[in-house]
């Protein structure tokens, strides 16, 4: 596995959460972190606390300016590019007799055409490096909830992705993986309305730990280390990498 000292990455997303999460443990670790988000003051604060080897673009996955300013921000700021992070999305739900298109078209947008395009403008950086991709997946395509079909259908789209994108890739010497994480703290479902606020968020996924034969949710940092997997393992492409505490396993008793 190469190491993670020197590496360039660019994490979509992170402002917060998971995006803060994975930008953390590599800086931490030695490489050098550009983040992206929406949020000028968000992303400009977590870079701020990361110190100099963390820069901040301010940048929407879903506009194709915000990608070119990601790429050119993230090659600059780490002299190429080693591993590109596609955390960046949103969550939309609710019953498919209600299901507003216009909304469908957004959460898409964010969640996997976004991506998609910021991952082919990385490609001939990520080529010059022998590079990763990697993008999110859910637990939401191992269990059903009802509700959840528009959220679970973009993610069900990047582990497809996924696939595709490691065999095409893959003559470039650029690895395509998908990293599935289960219920950990974040502020999507605050962003999608679906809580008031972040303690009632918690409070629901405190709910969920009887779902987990593990005891718990899970921690961005656990995350993380599964992201980091991915990023230096030289011979794992097209890989779907599970950490959700075996929530997928569908334990139901309290």
């Amino acid at each position: 596995m190469r190491d993670v000292a020197g590496m360039s990455l660019l994490v979509t997303g992170g402002g917060s959460g998971l995006g803060e999460g994975i930008a953390r443990h590599f800086v931490e670790r030695g490489a050098r972190v550009t983040i992206s988000g929406r949020r000028p003051e968000k992303v400009a604060a977590v870079a701020a606390a990361l110190g100099p080897d963390c820069a901040a673009v301010a940048a929407d996955v879903t506009d194709a300016d915000g990608r070119a300013r990601m790429i050119e921000a993230a090659v600059a700021h780490g002299g190429g590019l080693d591993a590109l992070i596609n955390n960046a999305g949103n969550m939309y739900r609710g019953a498919i007799t209600e299901v507003e298109e216009s909304k469908l078209h957004d959460v898409f947008a964010s969640n996997v055409i976004g991506p998609m395009l910021l991952t082919g403008l990385a490609v001939p950086h990520l080529a010059r490096r022998g590079g990763a991709v990697i993008f999110f997946g859910s637990v939401h395509t191992r269990r059903s909830y009802p509700g959840a079909s528009p959220y679970a259908a973009t993610r069900a789209a990047t582990e497809g992705l996924t696939r595709v994108l490691a065999a095409e890739l893959g003559p470039q010497k650029i690895r395509v993986n998908c990293i599935v994480p289960g219920a950990v703290p974040t502020e999507i479902n605050v962003r999608a309305g679906l809580f008031a606020d972040a303690e009632a968020s918690a409070k629901r996924l405190e709910s969920m730990i009887p779902q987990h034969p593990l005891g718990r949710i899970g921690t961005p940092e656990e995350i993380a280390e599964g992201v980091d997997y991915l990023a230096r393992a030289e011979w794992v492409t097209g890989a779907s990498l599970v950490v959700d505490g075996g929530l997928g396993l569908g334990l139901t008793q309290a």
